[in-house]
């Protein structure tokens, strides 16, 4: 199965961490931090959402065979976003 990553934050996706839609059914796009009864939780920009996510990064390097530093995650975040949905142009 294809791992899918939230696409407001980028946090890797399971069941266990879908957000909702206002009928209460499960949102396969988005984790229950970002987004819930269908509707986002922050009002933010995109670099704002990096700045958020980007506290996280010792979490990150838990999962990384070598750690990055906050820069190297910012500038990767930087990369990645604009492909996700909601930051999409």
């Amino acid at each position: 199965m294809e791992m899918k990553f939230c696409q407001s934050c980028g946090m890797p996706l399971s069941e266990a961490y879908f957000g909702t839609d206002a009928d209460g059914g499960k949102n396969e796009d988005y984790c229950k931090y970002c987004y819930a009864d269908g509707r986002f939780l922050q009002e933010c920009t995109m670099d704002e959402m990096i700045e958020h996510c980007a506290q996280f990064v010792d979490e990150v390097n838990k999962n990384l065979p070598e750690p990055i530093t906050r820069e190297q995650y910012v500038a990767q975040m930087k990369q990645y976003f604009p492909q996700l949905k909601r930051w999409r142009g």
